[in-house]
């Protein structure tokens, strides 16, 4: 595999970690995420970091 993708794969590793990290002293529903605009534009950002590397793939 040639280092861009590993590159890509790493920023995807990031990505999934960085919002697994944001329920770590919180529940995982749905509620949460509707009424919390900042935690909701840090998990959209993230998802939009995934699709880019994965584009790059």
């Amino acid at each position: 595999m040639d280092e861009r993708a590993l590159k890509c794969l790493y920023d995807i590793k990031l990505a999934i970690e960085e919002v697994d990290s944001y329920f770590v002293n919180r529940q995982r529903n749905f509620k949460d995420y509707k009424s919390d605009v900042i935690l909701r534009r840090a998990i959209e950002r993230n998802l939009e970091i995934i699709g880019e590397a994965m584009n790059r793939i």
